[in-house]
């Protein structure tokens, strides 16, 4: 199956990449009068859920491809890049608030080396918008001089200069990626997943076409019941005790889901630090190399913090995600918008809502959900920013 397959809903997006593989194919075979469709630096933008990654990685596996550059999706090339095992493919995932310049400029070091494998060096960053300004200056003295047959993958929101900076993106090539279409993500989840087709229409939509998060609702009783819970806010604010009592329980959820995901890596993370450094080991010598590793270990301790913080924002701006939804659906019911409300098992509470209030108390509902989602990300502290939103949301 194609690299390409699990990129929904975006035919123009896989048009441009297959085209870009094809010309980087004709490139490494000496065939190529130019670089054509094929460029150094790209940047793949567009909303949660659009797959941004997913697109990143579909090309750095098409540019390894062994059949031409088609993305075939079954040779060697494109197994150990999708595996993530590929040796001249790096992915940078930020596991913390930010991208540091230290890891940046180590990896354009390694990136102007030769391709092991004869094709081209790729490195595929992950939420580029979370660079330093150190780090994104050392990526962008390798992206204006760029090594022969290497390729650097960006992944972005947008193009806005908060997001990336201007002069990145004007030695980029912008792929735009849409929200794609409910029905799409279903049939993947159908196809792939081997989901039950009404589960995943449902799943689908309630994840507002974001693939990652459907598949989650679809097979996880956990993250369904988190929804609901999330959907049962708004007939919870009635009063200002209330308010508060739901700003907390809204933040435990985050960080109850967030501990869930991080905490059995973090204890094999140190597990593993420490029978490197010689941990269980006898005699003077192992106590004293042990005492030594006590930086390193408070090393680790900081970068599982800063990851368990960015662990429990994605997982409570999910949850904003969802309950901007629900506003989203009442504005739909009550100006009989010619669109299928996102929420379609709660659709008989957005109506009872749709009835009690105004279109603007409605919106104005809606935008304290967005600027919740704008204060934690510039970095209030999510307890202030969720009472904030949930007082707002009581007096509508």
């Amino acid at each position: 199956m194609s690299v390409f397959a699990d990129l929904v809903g975006q035919d123009e997006a896989v048009e441009t990449l297959r085209q870009a593989a094809a010309s980087a194919a004709r490139i490494v075979a000496g065939t190529a009068t130019g670089n054509g469709a094929m460029t150094h630096a790209w940047i793949f933008t567009g909303p949660p859920g659009s797959g941004r990654s997913v697109a990143a990685r579909a090309l750095a596996a098409a540019l390894q491809c062994e059949r031409e550059g088609t993305g075939c999706g079954e040779c060697h090339g494109c197994h150990t890049v999708l595996g993530g095992t590929h040796a001249d493919v790096r992915f940078v995932v930020p596991e913390g608030l930010s991208i540091g310049v230290g890891e940046m400029r180590a990896l354009v070091l390694r990136a102007g080396t030769a391709p092991s494998g004869g094709r081209w060096q790729a490195v595929v960053v992950e939420d580029a918008d979370r660079l330093t300004e150190a780090a994104g200056n050392a990526l962008l003295k390798a992206i204006e001089e760029p090594p022969p047959r290497t390729v650097f993958l960006l992944c972005t929101p947008s193009t806005h200069p908060d997001d990336i900076s201007v002069t990145i993106r004007s030695r980029c090539r912008v792929v735009p990626l849409r929200q794609p279409p409910a029905e799409a993500v279903a049939e993947v989840l159908v196809r792939r997943d081997g989901i039950a087709p009404d589960v995943a229409a449902w799943a689908a939509a309630a994840a507002q076409g974001h693939v990652g998060r459907a598949k989650r609702l679809a097979g996880d009783a956990e993250a369904r019941g988190r929804r609901d819970a999330v959907l049962a806010v708004p007939r919870r604010l009635t009063g200002v005790g209330a308010c508060f009592d739901a700003a907390s329980a809204l933040i435990e959820a985050a960080e109850a889901e967030s501990a869930a995901a991080v905490t059995e890596n973090d204890t094999t993370e140190r597990a593993a630090l420490e029978q490197a450094l010689g941990a269980g080991g006898t005699g003077r010598g192992a106590a004293g190399a042990m005492r030594g590793a006590a930086g390193q270990l408070k090393d680790l301790e900081r970068r599982q913090k800063s990851r368990a913080t960015r662990s429990q924002r994605d997982a409570l701006d999910r949850a904003l995600v969802d309950l901007a939804g629900f506003y989203r659906d009442v504005l739909v019911t009550k100006l009989r918008a010619p669109v299928p409300v996102v929420h379609r098992d709660t659709a008989a509470l957005s109506a009872a809502a749709a009835e009690k209030w105004t279109p603007e108390s409605t919106l104005r509902r809606l935008e304290a959900v967005l600027a919740c989602r704008d204060a934690i990300e510039q970095n209030v502290k999510p307890k202030i920013a969720v009472e904030a939103m949930m007082l707002n949301l009581w007096k509508g």
